[in-house]
């Protein structure tokens, strides 16, 4: 059963559960802000509302320093249950508290959980599966953050009573915003339950065995013929050297791009987006019909095409495709010009990322390291991804502001087009390569 289809893809599907749970959690709090703001009193406060929005991005970006190197040294199936453990905690907690402290101490809590998944859950995808659908089974994590990002937004939707009646608005700050985190709570402990059955990544019990066997013994007992050089954990300043200057390089540019490509904004900021492109429609409507499913629709397209196209193809595509789009976008919001087609070029934008980017970073990243410095790179990687989404986040508002929706799309298509000429001369080729020839090429 272990070397069957239906074994890898369970054990898969469970690993990506830390991305359903990552969507989620990373999403919901927009539908609850409304309503916890009021509750907790800090609706005129917007020191205070940054610090309960930017609260479990901190924790992100913990959870994201530690899991490579306690994912070297301790497996990294503990580390995605304790990923699942983060998780099932902070969605009672959040909801449970009165006290605006410890909602932010939950929310940490599960930006931990956030950083820890978003690092190992596709690295042990990557680990387990055959590289001729290595990239497709990596997709599997991209296609679950979506799902979450749908999912947080089709609860907010369902649980949220409708505004105008003083009951239900009565509700709403009582106990709606508490069952929007408390949903959570049933994927989490699935995902807990389930990571008890999923064998440890191969890649680890080498490392593993590597350390407890003497060098001269270490060819003889290694049966997959993996090329772990060394014992010795790999720390920061061994993933610093001159040996893997390239390839990290390689990696935390990818990982910041994903972020500062800009299609994030669009989701974070989908409202004043369009209500700068003309229209009047309710920002959680727009998410979701709009924004939110195509997000998912074209995220299955990278299933389908990420072993075919290749990832370098789908790389150069994304930034070559959103540097286009919003190099259009800014001059359509420059000279005035609303309707259907600012829709279409938003929708495009999302689609072009959906089937490019998003999967395919993830799957890069979990590439390209070689196994004595996966661990510590990824998460070096990943804590890069976060500051990326924190400094977009964060400056996004104030940048709006100065230069205007145009300016900042025009900000963007730069971005991506710079970034375009870099992968075109940097960015290898993955597909159908093991990851002992991934090793060998990008290290020699």
């Amino acid at each position: 059963m272990q070397n069957s289809k239906a074994y890898l893809l369970f054990i898969c599907s469970v690993s990506a559960m830390g991305g359903l749970l990552f969507g989620y959690d990373w999403v919901v709090i927009g539908g609850a802000k409304p309503f916890y703001e009021l509750f907790f009193g800090i609706s005129e406060s917007p020191f205070m509302q940054g610090v309960a929005m930017t609260t479990a991005l901190v924790g992100c970006l913990v959870g994201a320093m530690v899991a490579g190197a306690l994912a070297d040294r301790y497996g990294r199936k503990p580390l995605l249950t304790t990923a699942a453990v983060l998780f099932t905690v902070s969605a009672l907690a959040t909801g449970w508290f009165d006290s605006f402290v410890m909602f932010n101490i939950a929310r940490f809590i599960g930006g931990v959980g956030i950083g820890v998944a978003s690092a190992l859950s596709p690295m042990y995808i990557a680990e387990v599966s055959p590289a001729h659908i290595r990239g497709r089974m990596v997709s599997l994590n991209q296609m679950t953050i979506v799902l979450g990002i749908l999912g947080a937004q089709v609860v907010n939707m369902l649980v949220a009573r409708d505004t105008t009646d003083a009951v239900n608005q009565a509700w709403n700050l009582a106990w709606g915003w508490r069952w929007m985190f408390w949903a959570e709570t049933l994927p989490a402990a699935l995902f807990l339950l389930m990571s008890f059955f999923i064998p440890e990544s191969p890649v680890y019990l080498q490392l593993k065995a590597q350390r407890s066997t003497p060098s001269n013994l270490s060819n003889s007992s290694n049966p997959s013929n993996l090329s772990i050089p060394s014992s010795k954990e790999a720390g920061l300043a061994e993933l610093f050297t001159p040996r893997y200057a390239n390839v990290l390089l390689l990696g935390l540019i990818i990982a910041v791009f994903q972020q500062w490509c800009g299609t994030n904004v669009i989701f974070n900021y989908a409202q004043e987006i369009f209500v700068g492109a003309g229209f009047n429609v309710d920002g959680m409507f727009i998410n979701i019909v709009i924004t939110g499913i195509a997000n998912v629709l074209f995220t299955f397209v990278a299933l389908y095409t990420i072993e075919k196209w290749g990832r370098r193809t789908l790389m150069l595509i994304g930034a070559g495709g959103l540097g286009i789009i919003y190099a259009i976008l800014g001059t359509c919001y420059f000279i005035g010009m609303t309707g259907v087609l600012m829709v279409a070029l938003v929708v495009a934008a999302i689609s072009c990322y959906a089937m490019t980017l998003g999967p395919v970073t993830w799957t890069l990243l979990a590439e390209i390291f070689p196994h004595r410095v996966r661990g510590i790179a990824m998460a070096t990687c990943t804590f890069a991804l976060w500051v990326g989404c924190c400094t977009l986040t964060f400056f996004f508002p104030p940048m709006n502001a100065s230069l205007g929706t145009y300016g900042s799309f025009w900000v963007y298509a730069a971005i991506c087009i710079c970034t375009f000429i870099f992968l075109l001369r940097r960015c290898p080729e993955t597909k159908g390569k093991s990851l002992e020839q991934l090793e060998k090429e990008l290290t020699s």
